[in-house]
């Protein structure tokens, strides 16, 4: 199962786990390569640099990069020693960040926020169609800011919840985001705290629902405090909401529908839901790291990642929307069907230059009020 071609949807000016670098390579030849853009039309030659080094999420994504999408890529450029340095967005960020003066990662696949944040640090270099054909294939809508990366994929954020416990128990089917704060569903919930994007998103889409927005974030917190009643305490990552929802200790929580459909798969008995009022999408954004010393690999890289094979698997291996309006098959694009005219768009500079400040309030005032 997965998804289905790209439409409307745009939720950015500017575009919603690390270290353990294990490589994957052939041997080198010294013979020119053809080009990765199979969707340009034309097979340039180039010689591309002999290491390529990707950071990005890890679990199946990592697997599928590893197991596949680096196994194609050196059939088209066997010279190139491939090594994938995993970790969430944050932590991969923060190492770029870190490592400024003397880069040892060429290419970072970030989440859209996370992509923001290094965009502000000045880390990533401009990306064009010139150097990346492909890019052309990818939508206005999903440009990032100042052309700072390419979105390779996207997936909107929601609510999940276990089909089997909430019939059990006659809990609500929730339809709004606002349905996670009635008394109905206390002691239902998993979620994370706004220093996950999973929390954070929620939090802003909690004020969205209520008359708010990221630049006016106060009916969010409202609600928020209330949730926080409801649960003995924020999970810290994705593997414990989705611990607590295949054991029934929860029925319902916030994150994306990638990876409701991926534990739907996996067994558990997850349904997703793309509120009434809409909701963010989260981009994977692929950026070329300022100062790396293999910028003709990444941009190659990239290339690849935008053919229709690599999009294809993307939409049928992880239930993530391709970036790309590539012909998916009828029962992936259904799977993958969500109101793309309710996507809201954040505006990521807000969110970027308040998450801090987010962050601190929340554990000062919302964090305490957990099983209160």
């Amino acid at each position: 199962m997965k998804k289905k071609a790209l439409s409307v949807l745009s939720i950015f000016a500017l575009t919603g786990s690390l270290l353990a670098g294990c490589g994957s390579s052939t041997p080198q030849t010294s013979a020119p390569a053809p080009a990765a853009g199979n969707n340009s039309g034309t097979e340039a030659q180039a010689q591309l640099e002999d290491t390529l080094v990707v950071a990005g999420n890890g679990a199946t994504v990592e697997k599928m990069m590893k197991d596949e999408v680096f196994k194609k890529f050196n059939e088209k450029y066997p010279n190139v020693k491939l090594t994938y340095v995993s970790g969430v967005s944050t932590e991969i960020v923060a190492k770029v960040k870190a490592q400024k003066n003397a880069p040892q990662i060429d290419l970072t696949i970030v989440e859209g926020g996370e992509q923001e944040k290094g965009r502000q640090e000045g880390l990533w270099e401009t990306v064009s169609a010139t150097d990346i054909p492909n890019m052309k294939n990818v939508p206005e809508d999903l440009r990032v800011t100042e052309d700072s990366g390419v979105v390779v994929n996207f997936t909107p954020m929601g609510i999940s919840y276990n089909a089997d416990l909430v019939k059990e128990k006659g809990l609500p089917v929730p339809k709004s985001w606002n349905d996670l704060a009635k008394p109905e569903v206390k002691g239902y919930i998993t979620m994370t705290d706004v220093a996950s994007n999973f929390g954070r998103s929620t939090m802003i889409m909690l004020a969205y629902a209520n008359g708010g927005s990221e630049k006016d974030i106060e009916q969010g917190f409202k609600k928020m405090e209330t949730i926080a009643g409801y649960m003995p305490t924020f999970a810290k990552s994705a593997a414990q909401l989705q611990q607590n929802l295949q054991n029934k200790s929860s029925a319902y929580t916030t994150w994306t529908m990638a990876r409701s459909l991926t534990q739907k798969e996996a067994g558990v008995p997850l349904e997703f839901v793309f509120p009434e009022e809409g909701g963010n999408i989260v981009p994977n954004v692929a950026t070329l790291v300022k100062g790396s010393k293999s910028p003709k690999a990444a941009k190659a890289f990239v290339d690849f990642l935008l053919t229709d094979e690599i999009q294809t698997m993307y939409a049928t291996k992880l239930y993530y929307n391709p970036a790309t309006s590539v012909k998916l098959p009828d029962d992936v694009a259904k799977t993958l069907e969500f109101d793309r005219t309710k996507v809201v768009n954040f505006d990521y500079s807000v969110v970027s230059k308040e998450t801090s400040a987010w962050l601190d309030r929340f554990n000062k005032e919302i964090a305490p009020k957990t099983g209160k």
